[in-house]
Protein backbone atom coordinates (compact mmCIF):
# COMPACT_ATOMS: atom_id res chain seq x y z
CA UNK A 1 0.00 0.00 0.00
CA UNK A 2 3.14 2.20 0.80
CA UNK A 3 4.50 1.61 -2.54
CA UNK A 4 0.85 2.70 -4.24
CA UNK A 5 0.87 6.02 -2.45
CA UNK A 6 4.98 6.49 -3.00
CA UNK A 7 3.93 5.81 -6.89
CA UNK A 8 1.49 8.31 -7.08
CA UNK A 9 3.07 10.90 -5.05
CA UNK A 10 6.05 10.90 -7.66
CA UNK A 11 3.37 10.82 -10.21
CA UNK A 12 1.88 13.87 -8.58
CA UNK A 13 5.42 15.73 -8.61
CA UNK A 14 6.09 14.92 -12.08
CA UNK A 15 2.98 16.53 -13.81
CA UNK A 16 3.18 19.36 -11.43
CA UNK A 17 6.47 19.99 -12.81
CA UNK A 18 5.26 19.52 -16.45
CA UNK A 19 2.69 21.75 -15.78
CA UNK A 20 5.45 24.43 -14.66
CA UNK A 21 7.82 23.67 -16.73
CA UNK A 22 5.05 24.47 -19.67
CA UNK A 23 3.68 28.13 -17.94
CA UNK A 24 3.69 31.12 -20.59
CA UNK A 25 3.57 34.13 -19.08
CA UNK A 26 3.49 37.79 -20.37
CA UNK A 27 6.83 39.28 -21.05
CA UNK A 28 8.08 42.99 -20.32
CA UNK A 29 10.58 42.80 -23.12
CA UNK A 30 9.01 40.27 -25.84
CA UNK A 31 11.30 39.15 -28.82
CA UNK A 32 10.46 40.29 -31.75
CA UNK A 33 12.31 39.24 -35.19
CA UNK A 34 12.47 41.21 -38.53
CA UNK A 35 13.01 39.06 -41.87
CA UNK A 36 13.08 41.54 -45.05
CA UNK A 37 14.33 40.98 -48.09
CA UNK A 38 16.94 43.28 -49.54
CA UNK A 39 19.22 43.35 -52.65
CA UNK A 40 19.78 39.80 -53.70
CA UNK A 41 19.60 38.69 -50.42
CA UNK A 42 18.10 39.79 -46.43
CA UNK A 43 18.28 41.31 -43.44
CA UNK A 44 17.27 39.39 -40.41
CA UNK A 45 16.91 41.75 -37.08
CA UNK A 46 16.59 39.66 -33.87
CA UNK A 47 15.82 42.09 -30.48
CA UNK A 48 13.86 42.39 -27.78
CA UNK A 49 11.31 45.35 -27.23
CA UNK A 50 10.70 46.62 -23.81
CA UNK A 51 8.43 49.43 -23.32
CA UNK A 52 7.76 52.87 -21.79
CA UNK A 53 4.99 51.69 -19.12
CA UNK A 54 5.60 55.51 -17.67
CA UNK A 55 9.31 55.77 -17.11
CA UNK A 56 11.61 58.50 -18.59
CA UNK A 57 13.72 56.04 -21.15
CA UNK A 58 16.57 58.45 -22.23
CA UNK A 59 19.47 58.91 -19.96
CA UNK A 60 17.79 57.23 -17.29
CA UNK A 61 16.44 53.39 -18.33
CA UNK A 62 18.94 54.23 -21.16
CA UNK A 63 22.01 55.78 -19.42
CA UNK A 64 23.81 58.01 -21.52
CA UNK A 65 27.52 57.35 -22.18
CA UNK A 66 26.77 53.78 -21.39
CA UNK A 67 27.07 50.89 -23.32
CA UNK A 68 23.36 49.37 -24.09
CA UNK A 69 22.72 45.96 -25.56
CA UNK A 70 19.97 48.02 -28.08
CA UNK A 71 16.89 46.63 -26.49
CA UNK A 72 16.44 44.22 -23.27
CA UNK A 73 17.33 40.49 -22.35
CA UNK A 74 20.05 40.42 -24.68
CA UNK A 75 22.11 42.43 -27.45
CA UNK A 76 20.41 42.98 -30.35
CA UNK A 77 21.32 40.59 -33.28
CA UNK A 78 21.74 41.32 -37.44
CA UNK A 79 22.50 38.87 -39.87
CA UNK A 80 22.77 40.28 -43.28
CA UNK A 81 23.28 38.40 -46.23
CA UNK A 82 25.67 39.85 -47.96
CA UNK A 83 28.37 42.30 -47.77
CA UNK A 84 26.63 46.06 -47.55
CA UNK A 85 27.65 49.33 -46.16
CA UNK A 86 25.74 50.77 -43.16
CA UNK A 87 26.41 54.36 -42.44
CA UNK A 88 29.65 54.20 -44.85
CA UNK A 89 30.85 51.43 -42.84
CA UNK A 90 31.67 48.48 -45.16
CA UNK A 91 30.54 45.07 -43.08
CA UNK A 92 30.89 41.22 -44.41
CA UNK A 93 28.08 39.02 -44.65
CA UNK A 94 27.46 37.53 -41.68
CA UNK A 95 25.99 37.89 -38.10
CA UNK A 96 26.67 40.49 -35.84
CA UNK A 97 25.83 41.90 -32.14
CA UNK A 98 24.51 45.22 -32.22
CA UNK A 99 25.57 47.41 -29.20
CA UNK A 100 24.59 51.14 -28.91
CA UNK A 101 26.53 54.29 -27.06
CA UNK A 102 23.58 56.86 -26.37
CA UNK A 103 24.51 60.23 -26.49
CA UNK A 104 22.21 63.64 -26.12
CA UNK A 105 23.81 64.98 -29.36
CA UNK A 106 25.56 61.43 -30.60
CA UNK A 107 24.84 58.00 -30.62
CA UNK A 108 27.78 55.61 -31.40
CA UNK A 109 26.51 52.28 -32.75
CA UNK A 110 28.70 49.21 -32.61
CA UNK A 111 28.63 46.10 -34.81
CA UNK A 112 30.22 43.29 -32.97
CA UNK A 113 31.33 39.59 -33.82
CA UNK A 114 31.71 38.73 -30.72
CA UNK A 115 27.64 37.44 -30.66
CA UNK A 116 27.82 34.78 -27.85
CA UNK A 117 28.04 37.83 -25.00
CA UNK A 118 24.41 38.21 -22.89
CA UNK A 119 25.27 41.39 -21.35
CA UNK A 120 26.22 45.31 -22.84
CA UNK A 121 29.24 44.60 -20.49
CA UNK A 122 33.23 44.36 -21.52
CA UNK A 123 32.21 42.85 -24.74
CA UNK A 124 35.73 42.88 -26.61
CA UNK A 125 37.17 45.68 -28.87
CA UNK A 126 39.23 43.11 -30.82
CA UNK A 127 35.48 41.96 -32.31
CA UNK A 128 34.76 45.18 -33.62
CA UNK A 129 33.04 44.83 -36.92
CA UNK A 130 32.37 48.95 -36.97
CA UNK A 131 31.89 51.59 -35.21
CA UNK A 132 29.36 54.10 -37.03
CA UNK A 133 28.70 57.44 -35.07
CA UNK A 134 25.06 59.02 -36.01
CA UNK A 135 23.27 61.64 -34.89
CA UNK A 136 19.98 61.72 -32.82
CA UNK A 137 16.56 62.28 -34.48
CA UNK A 138 13.90 63.97 -31.94
CA UNK A 139 10.40 62.75 -32.32
CA UNK A 140 7.14 64.91 -32.07
CA UNK A 141 5.46 61.82 -30.07
CA UNK A 142 6.60 59.23 -27.71
CA UNK A 143 6.92 56.15 -29.33
CA UNK A 144 5.85 53.63 -26.07
CA UNK A 145 7.68 50.52 -27.11
CA UNK A 146 11.35 49.98 -28.80
CA UNK A 147 11.08 49.52 -32.34
CA UNK A 148 13.34 48.53 -35.22
CA UNK A 149 12.20 48.53 -38.65
CA UNK A 150 13.77 48.22 -42.40
CA UNK A 151 12.33 51.66 -44.46
CA UNK A 152 12.91 52.71 -47.81
CA UNK A 153 13.79 49.77 -49.70
CA UNK A 154 15.05 50.41 -53.58
CA UNK A 155 16.53 47.95 -55.54
CA UNK A 156 20.34 48.78 -53.59
CA UNK A 157 19.68 50.74 -50.64
CA UNK A 158 17.82 50.76 -47.51
CA UNK A 159 17.28 52.32 -43.65
CA UNK A 160 17.85 50.60 -40.42
CA UNK A 161 15.84 52.73 -38.07
CA UNK A 162 15.59 52.51 -34.41
CA UNK A 163 12.99 54.30 -32.28
CA UNK A 164 12.26 54.40 -28.61
CA UNK A 165 10.53 57.36 -26.42
CA UNK A 166 11.28 60.84 -28.70
CA UNK A 167 14.64 59.36 -30.30
CA UNK A 168 14.96 58.12 -33.32
CA UNK A 169 18.12 56.68 -34.86
CA UNK A 170 18.70 56.43 -38.83
CA UNK A 171 21.05 53.83 -40.37
CA UNK A 172 21.71 54.08 -44.02
CA UNK A 173 22.25 50.96 -45.52
CA UNK A 174 24.41 50.39 -49.11
CA UNK A 175 24.16 46.97 -51.27
CA UNK A 176 26.85 47.20 -54.00
CA UNK A 177 25.05 44.53 -56.25
CA UNK A 178 25.33 45.52 -59.49
CA UNK A 179 28.01 43.29 -60.21
CA UNK A 180 26.20 40.49 -58.88
CA UNK A 181 22.60 41.23 -60.38
CA UNK A 182 24.68 41.14 -63.74
CA UNK A 183 26.20 38.17 -63.24
CA UNK A 184 22.83 35.90 -61.93
CA UNK A 185 21.28 38.14 -65.15
CA UNK A 186 24.20 36.41 -67.54
CA UNK A 187 23.53 33.28 -66.17
CA UNK A 188 20.08 33.09 -65.75
CA UNK A 189 20.10 33.88 -70.03
CA UNK A 190 21.51 30.91 -70.82
CA UNK A 191 19.24 28.69 -68.96
CA UNK A 192 16.71 27.08 -70.30
CA UNK A 193 13.63 28.76 -68.95
CA UNK A 194 14.75 32.29 -69.36
CA UNK A 195 14.02 35.47 -67.06
CA UNK A 196 13.79 38.15 -69.99
CA UNK A 197 10.99 39.99 -68.29
CA UNK A 198 12.34 40.12 -64.76
CA UNK A 199 15.91 41.46 -66.34
CA UNK A 200 14.20 43.77 -68.42
CA UNK A 201 12.60 45.58 -65.25
CA UNK A 202 15.86 45.03 -63.49
CA UNK A 203 17.89 47.44 -66.16
CA UNK A 204 14.68 49.41 -66.75
CA UNK A 205 14.48 50.59 -62.65
CA UNK A 206 18.30 50.76 -62.22
CA UNK A 207 18.47 52.71 -65.72
CA UNK A 208 20.96 51.29 -67.81
CA UNK A 209 21.35 49.20 -70.59
CA UNK A 210 18.21 50.71 -72.34
CA UNK A 211 19.32 48.63 -75.42
CA UNK A 212 19.57 45.50 -74.01
CA UNK A 213 16.59 45.59 -71.80
CA UNK A 214 14.37 46.02 -75.02
CA UNK A 215 15.61 43.15 -76.73
CA UNK A 216 14.67 41.20 -73.31
CA UNK A 217 10.97 42.49 -73.27
CA UNK A 218 10.74 41.94 -76.65
CA UNK A 219 11.97 38.50 -76.39
CA UNK A 220 9.59 38.18 -73.34
CA UNK A 221 6.81 39.31 -75.35
CA UNK A 222 7.51 36.56 -77.96
CA UNK A 223 6.62 34.00 -75.34
CA UNK A 224 3.69 35.43 -74.00
CA UNK A 225 2.00 38.44 -76.45
CA UNK A 226 -0.71 38.83 -74.43
CA UNK A 227 0.87 40.12 -71.12
CA UNK A 228 -0.19 43.38 -70.79
CA UNK A 229 2.43 44.40 -67.88
CA UNK A 230 5.23 43.26 -70.43
CA UNK A 231 4.12 45.45 -73.41
CA UNK A 232 3.73 48.17 -70.26
CA UNK A 233 7.29 47.90 -69.52
CA UNK A 234 8.13 47.91 -73.71
CA UNK A 235 5.90 51.22 -73.85
CA UNK A 236 8.36 53.00 -71.12
CA UNK A 237 11.53 51.17 -72.81
CA UNK A 238 10.49 52.44 -76.25
CA UNK A 239 9.71 55.83 -74.20
CA UNK A 240 13.28 56.42 -72.25
CA UNK A 241 14.95 55.00 -76.22
CA UNK A 242 13.59 58.12 -78.39
CA UNK A 243 11.50 55.82 -79.57
CA UNK A 244 8.11 57.55 -79.04
CA UNK A 245 5.79 55.75 -82.03
CA UNK A 246 6.78 52.40 -80.70
CA UNK A 247 6.22 53.61 -77.27
CA UNK A 248 2.73 55.09 -78.23
CA UNK A 249 1.95 51.94 -79.96
CA UNK A 250 3.17 49.63 -77.09
CA UNK A 251 1.02 51.94 -74.43
CA UNK A 252 -1.93 51.21 -76.79
CA UNK A 253 -1.42 47.43 -77.05
CA UNK A 254 -0.89 47.16 -73.11
CA UNK A 255 -4.63 49.02 -72.11
CA UNK A 256 -5.96 47.03 -74.84
CA UNK A 257 -4.65 43.72 -73.35
CA UNK A 258 -5.46 44.71 -69.77
CA UNK A 259 -9.46 45.33 -70.76
CA UNK A 260 -11.20 42.76 -68.22
CA UNK A 261 -8.63 41.68 -66.26
CA UNK A 262 -8.84 43.27 -62.42
CA UNK A 263 -5.86 45.71 -63.32
CA UNK A 264 -7.67 47.06 -66.20
CA UNK A 265 -7.83 50.40 -64.44
CA UNK A 266 -4.44 50.56 -63.02
CA UNK A 267 -2.61 49.77 -66.56
CA UNK A 268 -4.77 52.16 -68.24
CA UNK A 269 -4.36 54.59 -65.85
CA UNK A 270 -0.71 54.64 -66.17
CA UNK A 271 -0.83 53.73 -69.93
CA UNK A 272 -2.67 56.64 -70.44
CA UNK A 273 -0.02 58.88 -68.57
CA UNK A 274 2.70 57.59 -71.52
CA UNK A 275 0.49 58.49 -74.48
CA UNK A 276 -0.63 61.77 -72.76
CA UNK A 277 3.27 62.53 -72.25
CA UNK A 278 4.37 61.59 -75.69
CA UNK A 279 1.54 64.10 -77.14
CA UNK A 280 2.90 66.47 -75.45
CA UNK A 281 6.39 66.63 -76.72
CA UNK A 282 4.25 66.08 -80.41
CA UNK A 283 2.99 69.17 -79.96
CA UNK A 284 5.77 70.73 -78.52
CA UNK A 285 7.87 69.87 -81.42
CA UNK A 286 5.54 70.77 -84.13
CA UNK A 287 6.77 73.92 -85.95
CA UNK A 288 4.69 76.83 -85.57
CA UNK A 289 2.29 78.05 -88.49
Amino acid sequence: MKRIFLSATLLSLFLSAGVHAQLKTPSLSPTAKIMQDFSVSNIEITYSRPSMRGRQIMDDVVPYGRVWRTGANAPTKIKLGEDMEIAGQRLKAGEYSMYTIPGRDKWEIVFSTATGNWTAEGFPKEFDAARIKVKPITLGEDVQTFTMMVTDITLNSCKIEMMWERTKIVLPVVADNKAVVEENIDKAINNVNVPYFQAASYYYETNQKTDVALGYVNKAIEQNPKAFYMWYLKARLEKRAGNNESAMAAAKKSIELAAGTPNEQEYRRNNEKIINELNKYKRASQPAD
